[in-house]
């Protein structure tokens, strides 16, 4: 049972990495846009993550060389069989902020 949590540690550890990596990415993208659409789907591309479980709220934006910050809240699902019946998921975010270009 010890083994099983550690793998699913180490699984939410190797999503949390990709939550920040998506919080990058589309802070990037508020960067040189406002669209809301185009940002989801950089955080989206960014982090391999599974869509259906992945918020992405922006803040900041107000014109040329203001700051944008975007957050990615994302629910990790537990992988490891019977680890399941103790926890369902586990809650992860990040945020990044970019200057914004245009």
């Amino acid at each position: 049972m010890l083994l099983m949590i550690l793998v699913q540690a180490s699984l939410f550890v190797v999503d949390h990495v990709m939550v920040v990596h998506a919080a990058r990415e589309a802070a990037r993208t508020a960067a040189v846009t406002a669209d809301m659409a185009q940002i989801e789907a950089a955080a989206r591309r960014g982090g391999g993550l599974e869509p259906s479980r992945l918020r992405v709220t922006q803040r900041g934006r107000a014109g040329a060389g203001s700051s944008v910050t975007v957050r990615i809240d994302y629910d990790s699902p537990v992988r490891v069989p019977g680890i399941v019946i103790a926890w369902h998921s586990a809650h992860l975010s990040a945020e990044a902020t970019m200057r914004v270009e245009q």
